[in-house]
């Protein structure tokens, strides 16, 4: 149940099994994993098996200025651990093309870069979650994804860089089924946040309420934008005990 709501309201606990996004991204998975587990048996070298997709961080050639294209390539690494920590530990959550990187938020003055992170999450639309209002739709769902995401996102010397100066976090979900041959409609959420106060939460000096009341979180319904939301935010920890039927993670990846 979510709490903190004016209701008690339950946000859609499983992703839609039999979607096509769902269905695309466990076979691809499990094709990629079985072509590679052949090519390993034969002794040649490749990519490890069910390797994320390579197009989900942005190249640093597409970077526009100098500190971007610095920060791309001092940190394709932890970029590239970032993508494949949520391709396997979170299979319901599907990373953007493109959707990592170290992008300028366009609400802030000047060359400032925070690592961006843009995601998917196949959820099963329900009725109850679709009669909330927006911010407390915007609200379940900061308290869902954020918190964990964010902690994705801390590897490596991330959090040390002062060339990074903050971190966003994009979540987009499907606001209804879509009928009569119409194109399904998303919601999106984009938290922003100042690196000080992720530090700050990361490392326990701040609590998800506090997170939350210092983001810069904008929303929209499809291509609408909707302008800014201040979200509530609780404890939510079903990324952490969500399990996906009949999918085992890769054991080389160390997920919570």
């Amino acid at each position: 149940m979510i709490r903190g709501l004016s209701e008690p309201v339950r946000l859609a606990r499983r992703v839609r099994s039999g979607s096509r996004m769902m269905t695309t991204l466990m076979t691809a998975r499990t094709i990629l994993g079985l072509v590679t587990a052949a090519t390993l048996a034969l002794g040649a070298s490749g990519a490890f098996a069910a390797d994320p997709p390579a197009d989900r961080i942005l190249a640093p050639d597409k970077y526009t200025s100098d500190k971007a294209r610095t920060l791309g390539q001092k940190h394709q690494g932890t970029l590239r651990e970032i993508s494949a920590k949520i391709y396997h530990c979170m299979p319901w959550i599907e990373v953007k093309a493109e959707g990592i990187g170290f992008y300028k938020p366009k609400h802030l003055e000047g060359d400032v870069r925070y690592l961006s992170l843009n995601v998917t999450v196949d959820q099963q639309p329900t009725a109850e979650f679709a009669r909330l209002s927006v911010q407390d739709r915007v609200s379940a769902m900061f308290s869902r994804y954020v918190p964990h995401l964010l902690r994705s996102m801390s590897g490596g010397d991330l959090l040390k860089d002062p060339a990074i100066e903050g971190f966003t976090v994009i979540v987009s979900w499907l606001k209804a089924e879509p009928t009569g041959g119409q194109s399904p409609v998303m919601e999106t959420a984009a938290a922003f946040l100042p690196k000080a106060l992720v530090t700050d939460y990361l490392r326990g000096k701040a609590g998800i309420a506090q997170l939350a009341d210092g983001a810069h979180v904008l929303v929209w319904d499809g291509e609408t934008r909707l302008g800014n939301v201040k979200p509530k935010a609780w404890a939510d920890d079903f990324v952490l005990t969500y399990k996906v039927a009949g999918y085992t993670p890769d054991p080389r990846v160390t997920c919570p």
